[in-house]
């Protein structure tokens, strides 16, 4: 079974505070995992900002949702109780949804009317989600549009500024913090199968070896190339290996480096090197900030 929507724990939060005593927020989402026998699968699903569970998430604005209407109240911090107002809407024997709580003037000015977010029933396919998580889906949306923008113009680099860039992603990361000159990009003339180096320490004694690969978005890196860099690694000395590309690996290539001995080789394919570059801000700014 999947999590209902936020709007179907309207009732059950309502039924887990039914007895007029205060109920803490736990014991208001044990009472409805178990009313609504969500299981531990379904309770392990998480937001796509991954910062809270999903059922979590619906629970907290169910709760919101029924305080504005008036049909529970939170006399103590975290502590929820309800209303002669919620017993009534329990006793109604009605739906429980937007629609219902619209009646209410105090909800009104908080959930001004809208046909598009007004509860489309339990049989609609249409899903009703919390403002947490349409928040969350159009961030996940802006990323994504904002990565493919940015492979755009990855792509247009000279393979030396590829290279460069590579290890600028590493330093922004934290890797060779507070050492002078930590990260370079070899030269051209360099043979060696290494495009850059990231020293981890002040006096050299453990590095980061860099092979980065421009290569086209649908192309695969096979495991032939990561065999080739691995012996790269070994003519070193290295224990240290970044693979980096704009493209994908494929099942072989990644067995080859989860199986290594002697040496660790790390692999980044293309959209995971977009998200590191949004997540630490490199080549791209913030736009707008929601707090």
């Amino acid at each position: 079974m999947s999590v209902p929507k936020f709007t179907m724990f309207f009732k059950p939060f309502l039924e887990a505070v039914m007895d007029g005593e205060l109920h803490t927020a736990k014991e208001v989402r044990q009472s409805i995992a178990a009313a609504l026998k969500l299981s531990e699968e379904d309770m392990s699903i998480m937001l796509p900002s991954d910062r809270q569970p999903v059922y979590a998430n619906r629970i907290t604005w169910a709760r919101t949702y029924l305080d504005k209407a008036g049909l529970i109240e939170t006399p103590v911090r975290a502590k929820y109780r309800i209303t002669k107002a919620g017993k009534k809407a329990l006793q109604s024997g009605q739906e429980i949804d937007l629609k219902y709580l619209e009646q209410y003037d105090k909800f009104r000015e908080f959930h001004p009317h809208d046909p598009k977010t007004v509860d489309p029933g339990p049989d609609d396919p249409v899903e009703v989600k919390s403002p947490m998580e349409i928040l969350d889906d159009a961030f996940k949306k802006v990323n994504a549009a904002l990565a493919d923008e940015l492979m755009d113009e990855v792509m247009h680099l000279t393979s030396t500024d590829f290279e460069q860039l590579v290890v600028k992603l590493l330093l922004k990361m934290g890797y060779g913090s507070g050492i002078d000159d930590a990260g370079i990009v070899t030269k051209p003339s360099y043979d060696g199968g290494i495009d850059g180096i990231i020293k981890e320490d002040q006096l050299g004694f453990s590095s980061i070896y860099i092979q980065a690969k421009q290569w086209a978005v649908d192309r695969t890196v096979n495991r032939p190339e990561i065999q080739k860099f691995a012996g790269a690694l070994q003519g070193e000395k290295a224990s240290k290996g970044l693979f980096i590309t704009t493209a994908k690996f494929s099942d072989g290539a990644k067995q080859y480096a989860e199986n290594l001995h002697g040496s660790t080789i790390v692999l980044v394919d293309g959209s995971q090197m977009m998200k590191l570059m949004i997540k630490f801000g490199l080549g791209v700014s913030v736009e707008h900030v929601y707090e």
